[in-house]
């Protein structure tokens, strides 16, 4: 007995040091895929089963809470909230609400640059599951094919719309323009607002988080400047 509760204690301690530095790695907005972390069967499930399973766990943590959810303002609290993850706030986890995208000829033969600033950008830490709300920046040098403006903000939403790292957006954001146009000549900037920073730990109100991703020709000094110049322009 003795030795099986030495086993016992020697876990619980090895798994307190475990939480200890999952916590770390979510306070320090560490991640280490570039890809979402997606289960593969993520979507036998249809969007009301997840609706309703949603809503059943969700009805839980504010029971658990000790919310009274039989009061007229709590009652549907549960299924809102279910609905609001699956069809808005998260929709960009499923492939199949990817924008599709058309691109047409290039007849005027622009080489200039083509920028996109102050999209805007609302997205969930997936750390701590509170907003993440700023401003995308993105631009391009067209080739033979140019792509609607309304796409370039409809390829932000996507990758936005699901619990996020805000490097690892910038990097989607910037992989998916470059395979959508067919060029490495690719410009993303993001500055946002990280609501895990103001609503909890340091509670700092007024910083925000800056990210960018060049290549191609963007990486020449004089480009990124001339862009970063643009986004900077009132």
């Amino acid at each position: 007995m003795k030795t099986n509760g030495t086993h016992i204690n020697n876990l619980k301690t090895a798994m307190a040091g475990f939480d200890e530095i999952v916590d770390q790695i979510g306070d320090n907005h560490a991640f280490y895929n570039t890809e979402t972390p997606i289960r593969k069967n993520a979507f036998d499930m249809d969007a009301h089963e997840k609706i309703s399973i949603i809503s059943r766990h969700f009805k839980s943590i504010m029971e658990t809470l000790g919310l009274d959810l039989q009061d007229d303002s709590l009652k549907g609290t549960p299924k809102r909230v279910a609905k609001m993850f699956v069809n808005e706030l998260f929709y960009g986890l499923d492939p199949k609400n990817k924008p599709a995208i058309t691109l047409f000829e290039n007849a005027y033969k622009y080489r200039g640059m083509v920028v996109e600033k102050n999209i805007n950008l609302h997205s969930y830490c997936e750390h701590h599951f509170v907003p993440i709300i700023g401003k995308a920046h993105v631009a391009y040098i067209p080739g033979d094919k140019v792509v609607g403006l309304s796409k370039l903000n409809r390829i932000v939403q996507y990758y936005a719309k699901r619990p996020q790292v805000q490097e690892r957006l910038t990097n989607q954001i910037a992989e998916e323009l470059k395979m959508m146009l067919g060029t490495n000549d690719v410009a993303v900037v993001i500055d946002s607002a990280h609501m895990c920073i103001s609503m909890r730990g340091v509670q700092d109100q007024e910083s925000t988080t800056f990210t960018s991703y060049f290549s191609g020709r963007f990486q020449e000094s004089g480009l990124k400047n001339e862009f970063l110049s643009y986004i900077n322009t009132k």
